[in-house]
């Protein structure tokens, strides 16, 4: 299995799972138990990892980054002008 995504975020990772997932990869969560059963061990343990088959790789990144592009960064989005100035 190769990595395709990580994070310290486990609903992040678990997204992303979810994206591949339905997409037809066959997508694995690693790390996800050890870096939860601990405080601070997610980092030791290099983060939640999204993992899919060697062969899957190359398109599930392309995926991944296709996606990116089309998904709005809420950050990105927000309205930073006050309501009532």
């Amino acid at each position: 299995m190769m990595t395709v995504f990580s994070s310290f975020n486990s609903a992040e990772a678990q997204l992303v799972w979810s994206r591949l997932d339905a997409a037809g990869f066959k997508a694995e969560v690693a790390n996800e138990i050890a870096s939860l059963s601990m405080e601070g061990y997610s980092l030791a343990a290099g983060g939640i990892l999204v993992q899919v088959p060697e062969e899957q790789m190359a398109e599930a990144i392309e995926f991944l980054n296709a996606s990116k592009a089309i998904d709005p960064d809420p950050e990105e989005t927000k309205d930073d002008e006050p309501i009532n100035p």
